[in-house]
């Protein structure tokens, strides 16, 4: 994958942690710390974003529009 350089502002305390992860062997790089710091972030807003979504959802509804769907589509089904 390509990758692209970038400019980041950070604050001193959280440049400090993340340079205390590096010099600990916990990332090879600022770069991949960062990198991966917000691969993760990106990844867990996807699942909750998914999951406000399903919180939309009726249940009740859900289930009368599988069921009624279900029911035209079972008589049409081939015997086993």
């Amino acid at each position: 994958m390509a990758k692209a350089k970038i400019a980041v502002t950070l604050d001193a305390d959280l440049l400090s942690h993340l340079d205390a992860l590096v010099r600990a062997r916990r990332f090879p790089s600022r770069s991949q710390a960062v990198e991966n710091a917000l691969a993760e972030k990106l990844e867990r807003l996807a699942h909750s974003r998914l999951a406000a979504e399903c919180e939309l959802l009726d249940p009740d509804e859900e289930v009368a529009l599988a069921e009624e769907g279900l029911a035209g589509e079972v008589s049409a089904w081939p015997p086993y």
